[in-house]
């Protein structure tokens, strides 16, 4: 099959839609279940092609869930402890696989945004993935391949439509590639670009220890903005992504919005946070609704009377101004990547709020000087790549 047609583009009235392979040769991709839309395919193919190096960078299965041709998070596959399985809502799970590991972490660092995702998996998907693929609101999947068990229950999802996509892993796209904006033709070289150690030696600040930790960290941040709408900025600890800005016109603006997003993933952790007591049979989606607004500033909005009591058991105290300040003062050795340099320090003062000790960037704004200053204020490691990674 060299093409498959599409009920429509990006909108409905977008007509007639179709991909397909313009030399005449086979599409890489099989569609096992479901019918793929237009933007289902464009972040099936994002997220590929950044889990596909997140594996080759780090040696480790790796997933992402995609939303508008971003990801709203991306991670490999290290072990969750307690604290994670319960905020990732997988705590009754038991112990996952790897795959199924990096996809929690994927789908958790974020789960506003990953409501209603499209998912791309590095490796076959086993049985524990697709349980919790499963149970989750989402779009589809792309994988390698899956094993008998786990497109059994993936067949089984959405009345049997859910979309269940299969990767040729040995394909390799054309060293060119082209797309077309207001019927002109653009042209340019596949962004090839491979992220590895050498790419994070230019050290520029006075500490130059990277632990090896945060140089998987670091190299999670950059494949991740590869494949970000730019402008875009990226905090990762741990092995995953913790707050992806994304899109931003300013680069302070994307700095702000993906700190928050680490900012959340934190709070998530916190004592006042864990021991909500929700009412039974809330859903995963309305408990992450009532904790996104809980440790927001509307948190009126679920503690007011005749609101609480739809959510909560046990009306929860105000989580305070205060008392989030000191918990956040807690986060440490994050990891933050940019798609091309700062070109004020104002970044690195707010990087340093979420709990930012090394830093990956392209470097080469006329006031580095001045963001090199403010990092060895903080005593952060800075790498110069030289490398912009915008992504459109």
């Amino acid at each position: 099959m060299n093409e498959i047609q599409l009920k429509y583009g990006c909108n409905p009235n977008q007509k007639p839609s179709r991909i397909f392979m313009e030399d005449g040769s086979e599409l890489p991709v099989t569609v096992l279940c479901g019918r793929p839309g237009y933007i289902n395919f464009l972040d099936a193919f994002n997220g590929w092609q950044l889990v596909k190096e997140l594996k080759e960078a780090t040696g480790l299965p790796a997933a992402t869930s995609f939303k508008h041709v971003s990801p709203a998070g991306a991670a490999v596959g290290l072990p969750l402890d307690e604290t994670l399985a319960k905020i990732y809502w997988v705590d009754d799970l038991g112990e996952l696989s790897p795959l199924a590991s990096a996809y929690a972490r994927a789908r958790g660092a974020d789960r506003m945004s990953s409501f209603g995702d499209f998912i791309a998996l590095s490796d076959v998907c086993d049985a524990d993935t697709a349980r919790l693929i499963k149970r989750e609101v989402s779009d589809g999947v792309i994988a390698p391949g899956y094993t008998e068990e786990a497109l059994a229950l993936l067949k089984s999802k959405k009345n049997g439509s859910y979309n269940i996509i299969q990767i040729d892993p040995d394909y390799v796209p054309a060293p060119i590639e082209r797309k077309q904006v207001y019927g002109i033709t653009f042209e340019q070289g596949r962004n090839e670009l491979d992220i590895n150690g050498d790419l994070l030696s230019n050290i520029v600040t006075v500490n130059k220890e990277i632990p090896e930790k945060a140089l998987i960290d670091m190299k999670i941040a950059l494949i991740t903005l590869k494949y970000t709408q730019s402008n875009s900025v990226c905090y990762v600890k741990g092995g995953q992504a913790i707050g992806i800005g994304a899109g931003q016109q300013s680069r302070i603006h994307c700095t702000r919005l993906a700190g928050q997003k680490a900012d959340n993933w934190f709070l998530r952790q916190a004592p006042q946070v864990m021991n909500l007591q929700f009412v039974d049979g809330l859903g995963r989606a309305n408990r992450d609704n009532a904790i996104d607004v809980y440790i927001g500033e509307e948190y009126m909005d679920v503690l007011a009377d005749g609101a609480w009591e739809q959510i909560f058991k046990v009306k929860p105290p105000v989580f305070t101004r205060e008392e989030k300040r000191a918990w956040l003062d807690q986060m440490k050795e994050v990891t933050l990547g940019s798609d091309a340099f700062f070109p004020f320090s104002d970044n690195i003062e707010r990087a340093h709020k979420s709990g930012v000790a090394y830093i990956a960037q392209p470097g080469g704004s006329v006031r580095d000087d001045a963001v090199i200053e403010c990092c060895d204020k903080y005593n952060m490691v800075m790498a110069f790549t030289g490398i912009r990674l915008f992504h459109h």
